[in-house]
């Protein structure tokens, strides 16, 4: 039988995925507001909501986690400002989980593929236009969007009840997607179940979650939020997938949103496993993270590349310099509060004109989110790349309209790029 995988709102005092009391604190990144929890200017003299920010690692199963569960409805609320589709960078890395999925799975034209957190219906698309049905599943106001857009999606947060009501109208489902959201939901087990009830034996779930390989080697403290209730390893997924009944069947890293990993976890035991399972294991196992040492060297790092890029800015506004950021992804929030560039360091963050956080302030600090068209009037001295993740892609198109700026990169280490 599974342990309870369905957590209250408040403190979680065990592992999340194998109910261990066995966890060791990495990182205290204090009391933080949920990242996406933005301001309008009215708000700014009303008190906010903070919540304890805590990284800890379960040393029985490799799992890293928080230990605070938010509600959902406080997280995701209906004008939740987040849309998957407005950056071509990011609509080319989700339309791959149709492409990974479909060259390892021989689903037959017109079967059914369902997205859990559906958001604007990115991942689906490719699907659809691969020639498959989609259904998406959307708490927030974006699901209106994703109908709009011919991507029938329900809006409601997905759970064993929901999965039901769909099986009734739908039929049963040949995959089930859950990109950059599995490890978000406290109701873990009851997405288990619904989704074992959606799919036959044989189906398959595919999720894509941030990898804690890839979080400890790129010091991205950034990433830990209070969405991100669970860090995922291989090991730590085998473990939750087989108390369900799941087997995890192949398995890709992926560099979207920094480093993510996709599991493919077959409906039923005793499946054929790839030989990049294996491989995957014992990477993770060299890596040292079944260990505590490289989560101490971890934290170390993290608290360096905080004070040097807070010294770095200091200096630039001392010498009368201005500071700005660039982008505004919920990574953000984390970094800013935690290194404390308020907007006396920070005049504003600028994001692209289709951002639906224009005109809204970062929570905590009330820096301003701004049009990057007066970014690029401006010419600031000095800009954070606060989407560092994907700096490449993103400095190359800001050089080609025209931006001049020093653009310093605030992850794994503060520096200026010499792009």
């Amino acid at each position: 039988m599974p342990i309870k995988h369905d957590l209250a709102v408040g403190k979680i005092n065990c592992c999340q995925v194998c109910g261990s009391k066995n966890l060791q604190l990495v990182v205290d990144l204090g009391h933080q507001a949920p990242c996406d929890s933005l301001l309008w200017k009215h708000q700014l003299d009303e008190p906010e909501s903070t919540y304890p920010l805590r990284f800890l690692v379960c040393e029985d199963c490799s799992l890293g986690q928080i230990d605070y569960v938010v509600a959902a409805e406080e997280l995701f609320f209906p004008d939740y400002p987040y849309r998957s589709g407005i950056t071509a960078t990011l609509v080319d890395k989700l339309s791959q989980t149709a492409v990974s999925t479909l060259s390892r799975f021989d689903f037959p034209k017109n079967t059914l593929v369902m997205d859990i957190g559906s958001n604007d219906g990115t991942v689906l698309n490719a699907f659809k236009e691969r020639g498959m049905k989609v259904l998406g599943v959307e708490a927030t106001n974006i699901a209106k969007i994703a109908n709009e857009n011919g991507v029938e999606t329900v809006q409601d947060f997905f759970n064993e009840d929901l999965a039901l009501s769909i099986k009734n109208s739908h039929g049963s489902v040949g995959a089930i997607c859950a990109t950059n959201v599995f490890a978000h939901v406290a109701s873990l087990g009851s997405i288990m179940r619904g989704v074992s009830t959606l799919l036959d034996e044989g189906g398959v779930f595919v999720t894509e979650s941030h990898y804690l390989l890839d979080l400890i080697d790129t010091v991205q403290y950034d990433s830990i939020y209070h969405e991100h209730l669970r860090y995922y390893t291989l090991r730590s997924l085998i473990i939750l997938f087989d108390q369900y009944n799941f087997t995890v069947t192949d398995v890709e890293r992926i560099d979207n949103y920094g480093g993510s990993i996709r599991v493919f976890a077959v409906k039923g035991r005793g499946q054929e496993v790839s030989a990049a399972v294996k491989s995957l294991l014992k990477e993770e196992e060299a890596s040292g993270l079944y260990g505590i040492e490289v989560y101490r060297e971890f934290a170390n790092k993290l608290l360096k590349a905080r004070r040097d890029l807070l010294a770095l800015v200091v200096r630039a506004c001392d010498e009368g310099k201005k500071v700005v950021g660039i982008g505004c992804p919920g990574r953000s929030s984390t970094l800013m509060n935690f290194t404390g560039l308020a907007p006396d360091l920070v005049s504003y963050i600028a994001e692209q004109e289709t951002s639906l956080k224009l005109g809204l302030y970062l929570p905590g600090l009330h820096v301003p989110i701004v049009d990057e068209k007066v970014m690029f009037a401006e010419q600031p001295d000095y800009a954070i790349m606060l989407s560092w993740h994907y700096a490449k892609p993103i400095i190359k198109k800001l050089r080609e309209k025209g931006l001049r700026s020093k653009i310093i990169l605030p992850l794994p280490e503060a520096k200026i790029s010499d792009i």
